[in-house]
């Protein structure tokens, strides 16, 4: 892997530099503790996420189309029977989720103190606009960033429209994330560099059933090893 004609380093924001999937899943607990007269919990855990996938072309990705997803699906689920105390019950699930502390993962920070400097560090992430700027605020790692980009999506084009943004080639362009699908397989399929640092727990959207190899990609097992690749 020769990276060096790099001059921009990209890192996703969820699940690489703080916790989030975590997060979602107790949250997802609770909805089905909150339903289990309906379903089982499997029952409810697929309908959730079958509403979530069928509303990202309307809500995008983040916390409020989350919130919608639940209260829809809670709908679906119970015949539209549902009180208007589990519709608040939901709402107050989504907020707590909004208002989640920031759990910032090892070696974040340590990595962006030796990279900073060297190169224009950025982060590219999907989700909510305000919820990530306030995440990335209350990280306290938000000045070692040029640019934050929050995406609509981690498609081949949203990555080639950020490199125009950036004024940059794509060999000049070195993504960091958690995810194969969004941080991994689009950036190399234009021409950039990828490391992809696996987190404990992903959310089933994200992940991919094949196995990749590619001369510009890398999986490591921590973030502080890509100081080593540069």
């Amino acid at each position: 892997m020769n990276a060096k004609s790099l001059k921009v380093i990209a890192f996703d924001a969820d699940d690489t530099l703080f916790v989030n999937e975590p997060y979602f899943q107790e949250t997802e607990q609770k909805f089905c503790a909150l339903m289990s007269d309906y379903l089982s919990q499997q029952g409810l855990s697929q309908e959730l996420f079958k509403t979530e996938i069928a509303n990202l072309s309307l809500y995008g990705y983040g916390i409020k189309g989350y919130i919608l997803s639940m209260i829809e699906a809670a709908m679906k689920i119970s015949n539209n029977t549902i009180s208007i105390e589990i519709v608040e019950k939901i709402i107050e699930y989504g907020k707590e989720l909004l208002q989640k502390p920031i759990e910032l993962l090892d070696g974040v920070e340590d990595t962006l103190k030796a990279l900073e400097g060297k190169y224009k560090l950025i982060v590219a992430t999907k989700g909510d606009l305000k919820d990530q700027q306030r995440k990335l605020h209350d990280s306290g790692l938000g000045s070692y960033f040029h640019h934050i980009e929050v995406m609509a999506d981690k498609q081949e084009i949203n990555y080639q429209k950020l490199l125009k943004r950036l004024e940059i080639e794509p060999h000049e362009f070195f993504m960091i994330g958690n995810s194969l699908k969004s941080d991994v397989l689009p950036v190399l399929a234009i021409g950039g560099f990828a490391v992809h640092i696996p987190f404990h727990t992903t959310w089933e959207h994200e992940k991919i059933n094949h196995k990749v190899e590619h001369p510009n990609f890398k999986t490591l097992e921590k973030i502080t090893d890509v100081l080593d690749l540069l």
